[in-house]
């Protein structure tokens, strides 16, 4: 690949990487592509913390929004979809600028994509059915289906223990043995990556400050009009960090307040799995640690100067 070198922005939650991609557009003459996969739906702007219009007007931005509640996204498919997106931007002599928490999306990137047949539902309900029974039923589960793999995964890995297992029980068949034959989709020499690692206190205080924000934001309105769609309760949109919760307050099941708890709880662990995944698969990216905007877009200017070097 001669264009210019494909920039991924990772990080957990609410670490202000939206602000950070915004300053590399303007940096690189780039154009924003999504590597989040909440962010795919059109239907939670709001809670999935989309970059709203303004920001949108500010840099050319791609696969926001673009799948109904409905519908899933497979990693397979964004990837498909970036790599197209990637292509086109750099055909235009722009910069790509893929920014997200999505550990599996940047990995397909980077490391490859196994050729795993789809999955079938049942397989599915059923690796998440056992997930639910506790860590150690899991792990064991998962050593079952795929030693190799499973000796790779961190205990509180649970996202790569709960797919080793639904893969074996789908395909009968190793996920570490797809994986060994995939080639990665950019090449070592074709991509830049940084990670936001900020604090972790700092970034849990935000994420509180963060919910409540989106709460007075329309959050409630949001869930209530894709609750009465009456979807399946298993679709990842359905799935989304604060929806079950917010759902289970309007039917009365808790109150609002006791939903916002339970939500920043579940997002607080979300980011804690990000952290573990970032350190694990991305342990020699750069870091950018401060979550003030202006002194972590300082941060990753001192990156972009010592990568041209």
């Amino acid at each position: 690949m001669t264009s210019r070198p494909v920039w991924l922005i990772a990080g957990p939650t609410a670490s202000g990487k939206t602000a950070l991609a915004l300053h590399a557009a303007h940096r690189l003459e780039g154009e924003i592509v999504n590597a989040d996969s909440m962010q795919i739906y059109a239907d939670l702007p709001i809670l999935s913390a989309a970059p709203d219009a303004v920001e949108q007007a500010r840099a050319p931005h791609h696969l926001f929004g673009v799948i109904d509640a409905s519908e899933r996204a497979s990693v397979g498919w964004w990837a498909r979809e970036a790599m197209e997106t990637i292509q086109a931007i750099q055909a235009r002599g722009n910069t790509p600028i893929l920014v997200g928490g999505t550990g599996l999306y940047f990995n397909a990137l980077t490391a490859g994509l196994a050729d795993v047949p789809d999955i079938a539902p049942g397989a599915a309900l059923e690796a998440e059915r056992i997930s639910q029974l506790g860590p150690d039923i899991l792990r064991a589960e998962a050593e079952r289906h795929d030693p190799e793999g499973a000796a790779r995964a961190l205990g509180s890995d649970t996202q790569r223990l709960r797919r080793i297992v639904e893969v074996g029980l789908a395909t009968g068949k190793p996920l570490s043995s797809f994986h060994a034959a995939t080639r990665p989709l950019l090449g070592p020499d074709d991509w830049r990556g940084v990670v936001i690692e900020p604090d972790r206190k700092a970034l849990y205080a935000r994420i509180d400050q963060r919910f409540d924000r989106m709460l007075a934001s329309g959050a409630v309105e949001e869930v209530a009009a894709i609750a009465a769609r009456g979807l399946e309760p298993n679709l990842p949109a359905m799935k989304a960090l604060g929806v079950p919760h917010l759902i289970a307050s309007q039917k009365g099941e808790m109150t609002q307040a006791e939903a916002a708890e339970y939500a920043k709880r579940e997002s607080r662990r979300y980011a804690k799995r990000q952290y573990t995944w970032f350190r694990n698969q991305c342990g020699d990216w750069p870091r950018i640690t401060d979550l003030d905007p202006v002194r972590a877009c300082a941060e990753f200017d001192a990156i972009l100067e010592g990568a041209s070097k």
